[in-house]
């Protein structure tokens, strides 16, 4: 027996620790959290001090048993991660296995050699402040969510009660995203014109310039161009200014969940999952941190590496402090371990994740990039109005050799360097436009400029971003999708060749890429919250609780009291709403009346989504029904909109004909789809199946088909792929079979080697079939062979040999 045993969390974690500490220590892991509140009763006694009932998860217990039979004889070292959620899992092993209190608890930022030596030279204990802290927040959601859910299934009666859920911080979440996409809804966007011009500079050499304020209407721009007909245009004034960029703070976990998103498309789940790996394998730092400090060893190593791979001229060093009033600066950021490792070999999107975190580390401790930028006036002779033409360029590169930080700003321009000019020089016009050009609404969020908001507003800690963005999708009260822009048309006037024309152009706006959307579902809940508990759902109340359970983290606070101060205002609100009966009619709202027939006309929610209704049960004549459009909500719908839908065809519908088979849009349980010659190609939300005409089903079928080529033949048949509601898969002679997920590239020879298997499979399924009576068939079951007629299993007696069942007997079987 070992006389040191370690306990981690994860088992890749567990592997490279063991490495360091030699034979004399060995190390095991939890695999996460061993115990929690139990899953279907509320698991706090709220008539004892908010006493908490946690019990060992079920599929934990072999692992406490395992590490109790370790632990006997051993010296134990804790050595779960370095935050609260860490140390609570550090205080239920102790509970679980029945340690001491003065167990040794042992934290390290970051799994290298150096690191977890110089740990286990300074134990200490459990930190009791910072398990409470824990504690108050799992206590105070789960009472949040176990005691508002009902409230909601009881209200919002036609949905999916079983998927409706509130919580803290999702609710909020969902709160900013509801808020985001009304505010969009109500923008007015009001047409400006944009003036731009183009001028020839020494033959081959262009300036581009612009007019510093937009005209407010067509009138004024016409009337701007009409007075530069002849004019002679000149450069009026040099402007120099010397400036220069800095680099910005090595990742916080907020920082890096928004640049991983921007420059490499992942998800925060996704950017979570990565660092993991890489800070497990020993590669980064903790990835769970608010704090951009880096320690002096880890500056050391940066300089070192500047000056080794770029010279002494680019080393500044900077001690960055975190904006965040809560952030512990003991802390480090998001860094490399070792700064002269700039890879990392392996998984592709762990090498690009290390990549991005390599470069915001190093570039942090480099000198400021000096710019020269310059701003070149232009006059004109007919008009006092004048143009402006800016660049930039980089007199020395500094951080920028390794790395830029990226912009949320779509429409960011990069300015370039001008062509060489001098005061009074005469600028040959190749053309000035005015352009049509709309304000837009503020942007809706992406994942990562949501974090952003989150933490800007104080609301969730580094732990709780990712698992809050994944509730509110997989509740299914946001949903995370592309949408096809719009088209509009906008006037251009163009004075060139001394002559100004006039033309209509074609703008597509309005396209959305991995943006969140409240769903109908989500927007209702949100209501009713906000209306009802408007306290629960404030973003400073939200944001004085993370506070709360910071005071408990640093002993200044009891954890039970503060529980108790917010359970008895919330638990009054709670009974006051339960006993409101006029709250349930949130998911019906009354449009009017009928022009025409006089009857009632009002949008729902039912269980398959929102739908407008004319007439109610009491009518004489049953009402008729027709779902929302595609992005249509029922707070904003209106009377003559909801009406425009009963003209509608219905599905499915018949949109053309191609090589003489219909092309069919229709409408299912799980979405709307175009069906051609026995193919089906879903379609995307945005989609109106309504409006789709032949030749966007061909524009679509064509996309689709380019993104999922036949993987070969097989049989003489094609073998597609595909991703469904349950997971990827592979089509063959209109069958389907589902790829497991051990499984990362299906080519031909794997894709027939899946449905070989599954023929085998089905094949010893079927004991017996009868080709007179197909209905009739003997089958392998889970509890063994059984005869199955119609939707009737009947059971085979043990004492029966079922492979040698006659029609007969499983007639006689099914009377008896």
């Amino acid at each position: 027996m070992s006389k040191n045993l370690v306990i981690v969390e994860s088992p890749a974690k567990a592997k490279t620790i063991e490495g360091y500490l030699g034979k004399d220590f060995i190390v095991k892991s939890s695999f996460g959290h061993i115990r929690d509140l139990p899953e279907k009763e509320i698991g706090v006694d709220v008539l004892n001090n908010f006493e908490p009932k946690y019990e060992v998860s079920a599929d934990k217990v072999k692992v406490i048993n395992e590490l109790k039979k370790l632990a006997k004889g051993a010296e134990v070292w804790l050595a779960t991660d370095d935050d609260r959620e860490g140390e609570a899992i550090s205080w239920h092993l102790k509970e679980s296995l029945g340690l001491p209190d003065n167990t040794k608890r042992i934290v390290f930022r970051e799994i290298t050699k150096k690191a977890i030596l110089n740990a286990i030279t300074v134990p200490r204990t459990i930190d009791v402040d910072l398990v409470d802290a824990q504690q108050a927040r799992r206590i105070l959601d789960r009472l949040v969510g176990f005691e508002l859910s009902p409230v909601l299934w009881s209200k919002i009666r036609s949905a999916d009660r079983g998927s409706l859920s509130a919580g803290r911080v999702q609710s909020v979440a969902v709160r900013v995203i509801v808020e985001r996409e009304r505010e969009i809804e109500a923008f007015n966007s009001k047409a400006t014109y944009k003036v731009v011009a183009q001028f020839a500079v020494d033959g081959n050499k262009v300036l581009n310039a612009e007019a510093p304020k937009n005209f407010e209407d067509e009138t004024g721009a016409m009337e701007f161009l009409k007075k530069c007909l002849g004019a002679d245009f000149n450069i009026k004034n040099l402007e120099v200014k010397p400036g220069k960029k800095s680099p910005a703070a090595p990742f916080t976990t907020s920082t890096l969940q928004q640049e991983a998103s921007r420059k490499l498309g992942f998800s925060v789940l996704q950017t979570m999952t990565v660092a993991q790996k890489l800070y497990e394998a020993g590669k980064i730092t903790y990835m769970r941190t608010d704090s951009t400090n880096l320690s002096q060893d880890a500056i050391g190593m940066a300089v070192a590496q500047i000056e080794s791979a770029y010279g002494k001229n680019y080393v500044e060093t900077r001690v960055y402090k975190t904006k965040s009033e809560t952030a512990q600066e003991a802390h480090e950021a998001i860094r490399p371990t070792d700064f002269g490792s700039q890879t990392h070999e392996g998984d592709r999107n762990e090498g690009r994740l290390y990549d991005l975190i390599w470069k915001r580390a190093i570039a942090s401790q480099m000198a400021d990039a000096k710019i020269e930028r310059t701003v070149a006036t232009i006059s004109i002779s007919s008009t006092p109005q004048e143009l402006v033409a800016t660049g930039e360029v980089i007199k020395f590169d500094g951080f920028l050799k390794v790395y830029m930080e990226g912009n949320d700003e779509e429409d960011e321009e990069n300015k370039g360097m001008l062509p060489p000019l001098n005061i009074g020089q005469l600028l040959p016009l190749n053309y000035l436009k005015a352009t049509e050009r709309y304000s837009k609404p503020a942007a809706r969020y992406t994942e990562a400029s949501l974090v952003k908001k989150l933490e800007e507003l104080g609301i969730g800690r580094p732990s709780t971003y990712a698992p809050t963005i994944s509730t509110i999708i997989k509740r299914q009260y946001v949903v995370k999708e592309d949408r096809q822009g719009k088209e509009r048309n906008i006037t251009e006037l163009t004075l060139q060749n001394n002559a100004i024309t006039q033309k209509v152009l074609l703008e597509n706006y309005g396209t959305e890429k991995q943006k969140l959307f409240p769903t109908q579902i989500g927007s209702i809940v949100n209501d009713f919250l906000v209306a009802n508990f408007d306290e629960v759902l404030d973003f400073k109340f939200t944001a004085n609780v993370e506070s709360e359970f910071d005071n408990i983290a640093n002993g200044k606070t009891n954890w039970k009291t503060m529980i108790k101060d917010f359970y008895g205002s919330f638990h009054a609100k709670i009974e006051e709403v339960k006993s409101d009966k006029t709250a349930s009619s949130i998911t019906t709202r009354e449009l009017g009346i009928h022009p025409e027939n006089g009857k009632k006309v009002s949008v729902k929610l039912g269980k398959f989504g929102p739908y407008a209704q004319i007439g109610d049960a009491a009518d004489e004549d049953k009402p008729t029904f027709v779902s929302l459009r595609a992005g249509q909500m029922m707070d904003s719908v209106t009377l003559a909109e909801a009406l425009s839908l009963f003209d509608k065809p219905k599905l499915p519908r018949e949109v053309g004909i191609i090589d003489g088979k219909p092309v069919i849009v229709g409408a299912s349980k799980f979405g709307t789809y175009i069906k051609f010659d026995e193919k089906f190609f879903n379609l995307n939300k945005s989609e109106d199946p309504y409006e789709i005409t032949i030749e966007r089903a061909l524009e679509l079928m064509d996309a689709q088909a380019k993104a999922n080529p036949p993987i070969g033949e097989f049989e003489g048949k094609e073998i597609t792929a595909g991703k469904g509601r349950f997971g990827p898969f592979i089509k063959h002679d209109s069958k389907y079979y589902n790829i497991p997920r051990s499984v990362e590239n299906v080519d031909l020879e794997k894709a027939i080697e899946l449905i070989n298997a599954k023929r085998a499979t089905e094949s010893n399924k079927y004991l017996v079939e009868y080709p007179e009576n197909p209905m009739v068939k003997v089958l392998n079951g889970k509890y063994g062979p059984y005869i199955s007629i119609g939707k009737r299993n009947i059971k085979i007696p043990k004492t029966t040999d079922a492979a040698t069942l006659t029609l007969d007997d499983c007639l006689k079987l099914a009377e008896l």
